[in-house]
């Protein structure tokens, strides 16, 4: 036999990747010193740092409104697909903007009433993106299409009194 083929002959080894993390690693009494002590951290409590937009109304001090922390409030995503698609069939002329009434703060309401009927069709969702700048608080941008023409939306929510309540609506 020559030496290519002694060569040809010998099978190829094959390595396998060990991870250093799993359990059976530390089975050794040795090794076992030397183990990463995890600790365990309790999970913090969010602080509110919210005050809430008044938009230069006058509360007596035991009735103004009280900032509510995002695990008291509603799914946001959810709840702003639902009230975007509202602000635009109201925008249509397609809903009443009453049925809003609760979910926006007084100004925006007027706003929204104000251009209630002013486009010629209903837009269409595209994209939502959300943003948590504090607890208790959403911002959002959603992109609406309204025939060839793509726009975005602009929506502000603070949690107040245990709702979500709009105080910012741009068209832009």
């Amino acid at each position: 036999m020559t030496t290519l083929e002694s060569i040809s002959l010998i099978k190829p080894v094959t390595y396998a990747q060990v991870s250093s993390c799993e359990a059976e690693d530390w089975q050794h009494p040795m090794l076992e010193m030397f183990r990463p002590i995890v600790e365990e951290h309790e999970k913090q409590k969010a602080r509110l740092y919210l005050i809430p937009s008044t938009f230069d109304d006058e509360f007596d001090p035991d009735f103004s409104p009280q900032p509510t922390s995002a695990s008291d409030l509603p799914e946001l995503h959810e709840w702003t697909m639902r009230f975007v698609v509202s602000v635009l069939e109201i925008w249509a002329g397609r809903r009443s903007p009453s049925q809003l009434t609760r979910m926006c703060h007084r100004k925006i309401f007027t706003e929204l009433h104000a251009r209630a009927g002013t486009f010629k069709e209903v837009g269409k969702l595209r994209t939502i993106h959300q943003s948590e700048p504090l607890d208790g608080i959403c911002e959002s941008v959603v992109t609406v299409r309204f025939g060839e023409r793509l726009r975005a939306l602009s929506v502000r929510f603070e949690g107040v009194d245990n709702r979500l309540l709009c105080t910012a609506l741009d068209l832009l």
